[in-house]
């Protein structure tokens, strides 16, 4: 391994640990009560609890489960219906203003209708994040796809490139960088729609287990599922960077 992996390793790692450090020092000293923030120990023995009972394998597997699937429809739709925008002024003129107004609406506004449509199951679940995902990779393909050089369109279409062939040789590679930055945040909005679909009407999962260690004042089970979500967040961001640097030498 370089030594600039090295460094970008230990470096990403200094601040946790130093966090950890802290926290552990808080608890033990009794700077804090371990009412209001449970030490590490206690979110592990919780972790290992939990664990045991073979709920938190289950809440991580059905958690990740929903964000992958929202995640994959909503940035498909995302990238269909941004490549129309950007490609056409008709499409941005007629649907525009209603799409910008839905994206508008807070996450948890959706809640009671998805509730209301499609009933407490899988599918209300999965819609919410799929709007979640769609709107980052729907603006930065449109608003990219709308900035491409015109100069490198006209000179596709001068070698006889048009329709499909002119957007996936000339404009679909000179967006590659920001379509795959739409997807990063799509993923970070699939996260935080995940949780909204899952304080309410949910048996399962990373955010039922927030409201439902909440009530049941387990507030080392609370720091446990947080944590859990910032973790899947960053290790699924990290494969998309992979993703990012792969298409970027590819494609871009």
């Amino acid at each position: 391994m370089s030594s600039r992996r090295w460094f970008v390793l230990i470096g990403g790692a200094i601040l946790p640990v130093a966090l950890l450090a802290v926290w552990q020092f808080a608890t033990t000293t009794g700077l804090v009560s371990l009412s209001v923030f449970p030490s590490p120990a206690m979110v592990w023995t919780a972790g290992v609890d939990l664990a045991q009972r073979g709920d938190l394998g289950q809440d991580v597997a059905i958690s990740t489960q929903r964000v992958l699937i929202g995640f994959g429809i909503g940035s498909v739709l995302g990238l269909v219906v941004g490549a129309l925008f950007g490609l056409s002024r008709v499409w941005e003129v007629v649907l525009g203003p209603t799409l910008g107004a839905i994206r508008a609406v807070p996450s948890l506004a959706w809640v009671p209708l998805l509730l209301l449509w499609l009933g407490i199951g899988e599918e209300s679940k999965i819609t919410l994040i799929t709007i979640g995902a769609f709107f980052p990779v729907f603006t930065t393909v449109a608003t990219a796809l709308g900035h491409v050089d015109r100069q490198l369109v006209e000179a596709g279409r001068a070698f006889g490139l048009s329709g499909v062939r002119l957007f996936t040789t000339v404009q679909l590679p000179a967006v590659v960088p920001a379509v795959i930055a739409g997807l990063r945040l799509a993923l970070a909005q699939s996260w935080l729609f995940l949780v909204a679909s899952e304080l309410i009407a949910s048996s399962m999962g990373l955010g039922f287990r927030l409201i439902d260690s909440q009530n049941n004042g387990r507030i080392d089970r609370v720091f446990l599922a947080i944590i859990l979500l910032a973790v899947l967040g960053k290790l699924t961001d990290a494969v998309v960077g992979v993703f990012q640097r792969y298409a970027v030498k590819k494609w871009a």
